[in-house]
């Protein structure tokens, strides 16, 4: 899905690592929240309270998720999840847009 309707959107950003990863909170109907972001390139790590679908729409980033002891490359067009209450590390190597739904 390239559009949303019918949302509310979260004003204010949400902005980590001094500014490197960014997003904005989009509210729906029936309570669901995906937000929309871009990280640049550089290391992260995240935890998460809920699961999360994280949909890389483009760019290129490796991703060593909870319990695994290697990296995996991630492209644009391709998605992984993370369970609740986690942990993920990511190494961005390349601008990258994506959509992250959370997941009740």
């Amino acid at each position: 899905m390239s559009e949303f309707s019918d949302v509310a959107i979260v004003r204010e950003a949400n902005v980590y690592f001094e500014g490197k990863v960014t997003s904005r909170t989009i509210r729906f109907p029936g309570g669901e929240s995906k937000t929309l972001g871009i990280m640049l390139p550089g290391e992260y790590s995240f935890n998460t309270d809920v699961a999360e679908h994280m949909e890389v729409l483009a760019g290129d980033l490796d991703i060593q998720l909870p319990g695994e002891a290697s990296w995996r490359t991630i492209a644009g067009g391709e998605s992984f999840e993370v369970p609740a209450s986690a942990s993920f590390s990511l190494r961005v190597r390349a601008v990258t847009d994506y959509c992250c739904s959370y997941l009740a």
